[in-house]
């Protein structure tokens, strides 16, 4: 039997919160475990109330989680939230959690994708998609990749920030190969090019990102910095 996916919703457009439940409801696949107006609420931080994990008792504001359960595994997130909170700062507030984060949003602000991403997000789509791209993306996230859309696609192609290193086709194609799991000498086979030439080229990525001010030294950090430039598609 297929795990269900537990997910949150944090947005202060009451209209919205009924639409998703109803649509969610639908799925079986996925379960809709709390809804509220800003991450403070969802935190169970608001009336006094503790962070997720933290065991404490009492009763949770309505549409949120109790204190003490198990951390949502995806938060649909809105970009712009009445209460002024930093996108930035609510996006690391619940990647401590250990949930991933799907920000959505009415505009696809190419700005402010970029700054979301590099926050942490896993993906981003506006709000005129369809339920079976929504589902998509969730199942997406919660299987660990990112969840792929135009916005966010183009955003990444346009993307001209610093933070942001410019990458030949070849220390691309290494990159991707590398950090999706291949070995060098594997990389450098499927490149027709030496082992010697790909660690090259592999140096090359790492010295850029260094310079981004965005150090890179193991193969964890070169998996991470391709989904947080979505360098794979996304």
């Amino acid at each position: 039997m297929a795990r269900v996916i537990t997910v949150a919703v944090v947005d202060d457009d009451r209209m919205l919160l009924d639409g998703l439940r109803a649509w969610l409801g639908g799925v079986p696949e996925l379960r809709l475990v709390a809804t509220a107006a800003t991450v403070g609420e969802l935190l169970g931080v608001a009336d006094g109330h503790l962070p997720y994990g933290a065991g404490a008792p009492g009763i949770a504001p309505p549409g949120i989680a109790p204190p003490g359960i198990a951390p949502p595994d995806i938060v649909l997130l809105d970009l712009v939230l009445r209460d002024g909170s930093a996108p930035t700062d609510n996006i690391r507030r619940l990647l401590r959690t250990g949930s991933r984060v799907l920000m959505i949003s009415t505009v696809p602000d190419r700005s402010r994708i970029i700054e979301a991403i590099r926050a942490g997000a896993d993906g981003y789509l506006t709000k005129d998609h369809d339920l079976p791209t929504l589902v998509t993306a969730i199942k997406d996230l919660a299987t660990g990749r990112g969840a792929h859309s135009p916005e966010l696609a183009f955003a990444c192609a346009h993307d001209s920030s610093p933070a942001r290193p410019r990458l030949s086709p070849r220390e691309r194609q290494i990159l991707l190969d590398y950090a999706s799991g291949m070995t060098l000498k594997s990389a450098a086979r499927r490149a027709g090019i030496t082992v010697h030439t790909a660690k090259d080229y592999l140096d090359r990525v790492k010295a850029k990102y260094q310079q981004a001010g965005r150090p890179t030294y193991t193969k964890l950090d070169l998996a991470r910095r391709v989904r947080e430039d979505h360098l794979d598609g996304g």
